[in-house]
């Protein structure tokens, strides 16, 4: 009996023992956090803008690769995988949703998580939304900033016409794919077109084919001035030679 005690006593002696000197890898380690980042464009239209988020991480003390890791969804212009890419982040509960300057994004994740913190950046009011519950108060799970940039799109069409008093045919393209932005884009532009006696020709640019459509008409017909609202950059459509008096986008 007392052999068996000794026994047991050594034995246990040299497990905790083995334990002390077991290396520190071997030991439970906290998971690195995941942050799924959904651009709604592609890997080379957004490299500033990932440049951004990862200066962002470093200035808070985290590097990706080493203590956070980012998992990159690029849509490229197609909205209508957000349902599936956000089912697939909540299924493996990754630790953040970031949607930068992408509304349909922060409203897809907000749809599709009520407990997974989501962070966003929007440029209309994020109440109306229903991202959070109030400015004062967000509560919830998603946080950000806003520009209310649907809000100064009468704005930005007077600054036009204060540029160009003469420009009264006004192109807008506009991406159907992107629905909140075209949709506020063309809410609010042809009330404020009417009150400068401006004329107003819409185009669809969603697609290279659309664009190119879009600067033949305007070869054929060309106005005097294109408007370019949300995600698009006049450098990127290479036909802004087309038009005579000016380019804008917001």
């Amino acid at each position: 009996m007392q052999f068996d005690q000794l026994k047991r006593r050594t034995f246990i002696t040299l497990l905790g023992g083995a334990a002390v000197a077991w290396p520190l890898a071997a030991r439970a380690q906290p998971p690195t956090p995941i942050v799924g980042l959904i651009i709604s464009r592609s890997a080379q239209d957004a490299v500033r803008n990932v440049a951004a988020f990862r200066k962002g991480l470093d200035e808070t003390g985290y590097v990706e690769g080493q203590n956070v890791m980012v998992e990159y969804h690029w849509l490229e212009g197609q909205f209508d995988r957000l349902p599936a890419v956000m089912a697939d982040l909540v299924r493996r509960r990754v630790d953040v949703i970031a949607t930068p300057a992408f509304r349909a994004g922060a409203q897809a994740a907000k749809a599709a998580t009520s407990t997974i913190p989501i962070v966003f950046a929007v440029g209309d009011d994020p109440v109306k939304l229903g991202l959070v519950a109030s400015l004062a108060r967000p509560g919830g799970n998603a946080t950000g900033v806003n520009s209310f940039n649907t809000e100064v799109v009468t704005k930005r069409i007077g600054l036009l016409h204060d540029l160009l008093p003469k420009a009264v045919r006004i192109v807008v393209l506009v991406n159907p794919a992107n629905a909140p932005i075209a949709e506020a884009t063309l809410r609010e532009i042809p009330e404020a077109a009417r009150a400068l006696g401006l004329q107003i020709r819409v185009f669809n640019a969603s697609t290279s084919r659309e664009i190119e459509a879009a600067f033949a008409s305007l070869g054929r017909d060309p106005a005097d001035a294109l408007y370019v609202p949300g995600e698009k950059a006049c450098p990127m459509l290479l036909g802004c030679s087309e038009v005579p008096s000016a380019c804008m986008t917001t």
